[in-house]
C-alpha cells in the first residue's frame, strides 16, 4: 500500500514514476524491498548504493540492512518496533544491539514507535501510513496531496483510519492527540 501512495503522489503531481518490488522470501516472514524513483524522466526503478534520498523502513534491522542505499544526506526513516527475523526467532542468529544510534553515526534517522501508535488508533496495520507520515515531511508534497492520494488508493471502508494515522506521522503527534 505504502509504494501505491507513494507511486500516486508522485504521479499526480506530474513527474515520471517507476517502481520496483522485490518479495523474495516475505511469504515466509522475510523483507519486501521497493525502489520508488521519480523525476522530469526515470529511465530505471532500481536505486542504485548510495543515491537514495529517503529509506523508510518498517523495522529497525531493515533499517541496518538497506542504510547503504542512501545519499551522504539522505534521510532514514524508521519504525522503531522490533520485528525479529526469522533466524533470531529460531536462535540462529542474534538481533543487533544499539542499530539506531550506530545508523546516528552516519545519516539522519527520524523514530517513530509506529505499531505503538497504530494499536492506540484501534489498527496495527495502519502502522506503515504512519512511518509514510513522517516520511512526508521530507518530501515536497502538501498533506492536502497526501490526503487525496490516500483517499484514492485505500479501499473506502478504511479511508478515514489511514487519514488519521497519516497525519499522526506528519504532524508528529500521538493518536491521543487526534481525538
Amino acid at each position: 500500500m505504502t509504494s501505491r501512495i507513494l507511486g500516486g503522489i508522485t504521479v499526480d503531481a506530474g513527474y515520471d514514476v517507476k517502481l520496483s518490488e522485490v518479495h523474495g522470501m516475505a511469504q515466509r516472514g522475510g523483507s519486501v524491498v521497493t525502489f520508488v524513483r521519480y523525476g522530469e524522466k526515470v529511465a530505471e526503478p532500481i536505486v542504485e548504493e548510495g543515491q537514495a534520498d529517503v529509506l523508510i523502513a518498517f523495522e529497525t534491522l531493515e533499517a541496518l540492512r538497506y542504510a547503504h542505499f542512501l545519499k551522504k544526506d539522505g534521510a532514514i526513516v524508521v519504525n522503531t518496533h522490533r520485528i525479529d527475523p526469522i533466524t533470531v526467532v529460531t536462535g540462529m542468529a542474534e538481533y543487533p544491539d544499539n542499530i539506531i544510534e550506530e545508523l546516528e553515526k552516519e545519516y539522519k534517522v527520524f523514530k517513530v514507535n509506529a505499531m505503538e501508535e497504530a494499536l492506540k488508533l484501534g489498527n496495527s496495520r495502519v502502522f506503515n501510513i504512519i512511518v509514510l507520515g513522517v516520511a512526508a515531511r521530507h518530501m515536497d508534497f502538501s498533506k492536502e496531496a497526501w490526503l487525496k492520494v490516500i483517499e484514492k488508493t485505500v479501499p473506502p471502508k478504511m479511508v478515514e483510519i489511514n487519514k488519521k494515522a497519516f497525519l499522526l506521522g506528519l504532524e508528529g503527534g500521538h493518536s491521543s492527540d487526534l481525538e
